[in-house]
């Protein structure tokens, strides 16, 4: 079904079954497979191949050479019907690659809103993406990542499957992203090392300094304190049940997962 305000380029491909919505802008050299749901507003600019059960939320703006929706890059994949899912106002530059999910992590991936997905950078199979995520020029998922809201990781940076980063959290360039990042956290280097906290991020949030303040004194209390990392952080739960940020990271700390933590220790878990 295409919506009569729809504007196709002669040149592109749109197969029998593909649902497009209004006021779409598709350019020339476009291929839209037979399950692709473009939701209204979306545009794809030109040689964009939208493939898979894949649905495209409003207003996304999709560039050349992106493929989206193609089969997971996973050896136990063998042709199974799943799912890839991008929510609204996504900007999706040159390049980019979005995986469907794969059986065996619960055949969906899932993309937010408002993210900005720069050229080359990677999504694999069955990560979950939040909203106003940035991922720089050649930054790389591996399957089953999570994101967390507003997390920014900068070019050329990899994250290892099942890994976590939260909310907030800035993961800098050329980074190897081997354990979770807490969210608020600041992750450099190769191995990746925790080096404190994105105050510069929080603070252009709109996190108040003495918030900010209460954050890096529970920082300090959960990594420098002479327990486990996870004990630390049980232990100072309590003293910031009024404080929405701290608990953030308590809850991540807390939550079943299957790597590590990173931090500023590599010896301290």
């Amino acid at each position: 079904m295409i919506a009569a305000s729809a504007r196709i380029h002669p040149l592109s491909v749109i197969e029998d079954g593909a649902v497009i919505g209004e006021n779409v802008v598709i350019g020339p050299f476009c291929h839209v497979g037979p399950k692709v749901v473009l939701g209204d507003d979306v545009e794809l600019l030109s040689h964009v191949v939208v493939t898979g059960r894949t649905t495209v939320g409003r207003g996304t703006r999709i560039f050349p050479s992106a493929v989206i929706g193609g089969d997971p890059q996973s050896i136990h994949h063998g042709g199974e019907e799943t799912t890839l899912t991008i929510g609204e106002r996504n900007t999706i530059r040159e390049g980019v690659t979005m995986n469907t999910g794969t059986t065996d992590g619960g055949g969906k991936t899932v993309v937010g809103d408002g993210n900005l997905f720069l050229a080359y950078s990677h999504i694999a199979h069955d990560c979950i993406v939040g909203n106003n995520v940035i991922l720089s020029n050649n930054v790389m998922l591996a399957g089953h990542v999570t994101l967390e809201d507003r997390a920014i990781l900068g070019g050329g940076s990899a994250v290892h499957q099942f890994t976590r980063v939260g909310r907030q959290a800035f993961v800098g360039g050329l980074s190897a992203v081997s354990y979770d990042v807490i969210p608020y956290g600041m992750l450099n280097g190769n191995p990746g090392i925790l080096g404190g906290l994105n105050v510069v991020g929080m603070s252009r949030a709109g996190m108040d300094k003495p918030t900010i303040h209460r954050v890096r004194r529970a920082y300090k209390q959960i990594f420098e304190g002479e327990g486990s990392i996870r004990s630390n952080a049980a232990a100072i739960r309590g003293e910031y049940l009024d404080c929405a940020p701290v608990m953030h990271i308590l809850d991540f700390i807390a939550s079943d997962s299957d790597r590590a933590l990173s931090s500023p220790n590599r010896n301290k878990g």
